[in-house]
């Protein structure tokens, strides 16, 4: 069963089929499944990414390079397919998830894994799920059941562990764990920012809309990445290539296909994958290990993301 959303804007209705979204409980397409686990991957890999290239990159530079790169890669496919632009409010989310989600998430973000390692970091990026499925259920009208309450303090209480783990080594870690938890709450709010767009644009063209705007936003910091550019050794300067290609252009880009089949809360649930992915290949790449608390913690809010994905009786 399907429902039809509007055409794209400037779009001649009569006579073109409209674009048609899975409706709620529908079987989601191979595609859709796909698109989720790209996203879950490339996500991993770029907490890994950041910490690699971290000491030749601040945080506001490496957020500015990493647009600019999935700005043009993005653009050179979006351009030739966008026919017409946004006008008057549609800007408005757009701008507002452009300016929080691409460029200040990135920034705290980056800044985060000055403090902490890429697997700890991703774990606390786990608060995002419970607040995406929050505020679906009360702005998208996804629903509020009551094992999504349930399952939220179960998983602040996770995310509490690692703050507690962190909070004993050094007052760094808490300032990281802060961090963390502020581009957590950027990022929930912008998915849900992002949802509507997508039944007017494409998830290519949303996605690279909010690139640009966060890329404005960064452009103080061009004169330092210049310089670190100019400074960095060739393989982290590849890092911030790939960190620009794979998790931003290409994993944001599944992101928004995704969000626009399944529903906001239902796709943020699957996120929770990130963080063990996240300590496979940190481990793999970095050598990096989470502490006791943060694997304890880890394991907590996953076991509160499972009790979200239970049935009221």
């Amino acid at each position: 069963m399907t429902t039809t959303s509007p055409a794209e804007p400037g779009q001649p209705s009569p006579g073109l089929p409209p674009r048609t979204t899975p409706a709620p409980g529908a079987t989601i397409s191979k595609a859709g499944i796909a698109a989720v686990i790209v996203t879950v991957v490339l996500w991993a890999s770029a907490f890994v990414g950041i910490r690699a290239v971290g000491p030749s990159f601040s945080p506001g530079s490496l957020t500015l390079g990493r647009l600019a790169v999935a700005a043009v890669v993005l653009g050179i496919v979006v351009l030739p397919t966008l026919k017409v632009w946004p006008r008057g409010r549609e800007w408005l989310p757009i701008a507002a998830y452009g300016v929080m989600w691409f460029g200040g998430y990135n920034v705290a973000l980056n800044a985060a894994e000055h403090l902490l390692d890429a697997g700890t970091s991703a774990m606390l990026i786990n608060v995002s799920p419970i607040l995406i499925a929050i505020l679906a259920g009360f702005f998208l009208k996804e629903g509020f059941p009551r094992w999504l309450l349930i399952g939220s303090g179960v998983a602040f209480c996770g995310v509490a562990m690692i703050a507690l783990g962190s909070g004993q080594r050094s007052t760094a870690d808490v300032a990281g764990v802060l961090l963390c938890l502020l581009a957590a709450v950027l990022a929930s709010v912008s998915a849900i920012l992002q949802k509507p767009v997508l039944r007017k644009f494409s998830a290519g063209q949303a996605t690279w809309f909010g690139i640009m705007v966060g890329a404005v936003c960064c452009l103080p910091w061009a004169g330092q990445l210049v310089s670190e550019v100019q400074a960095a050794p060739l393989p982290a300067t590849l890092g911030l290539v790939y960190l620009g290609i794979f998790p931003t252009a290409i994993a944001f880009t599944t992101w928004a296909y995704a969000l626009s089949l399944i529903s906001a809360g239902k796709l943020a649930a699957t996120t929770y994958l990130v963080p063990g992915t996240t300590i496979l290949i940190s481990w793999a790449v970095l050598q990096e290990v989470p502490s006791i608390w943060g694997l304890i913690g880890g394991v907590v809010c996953l076991v509160g993301v499972g009790l979200t994905r239970r049935r009221s009786g």
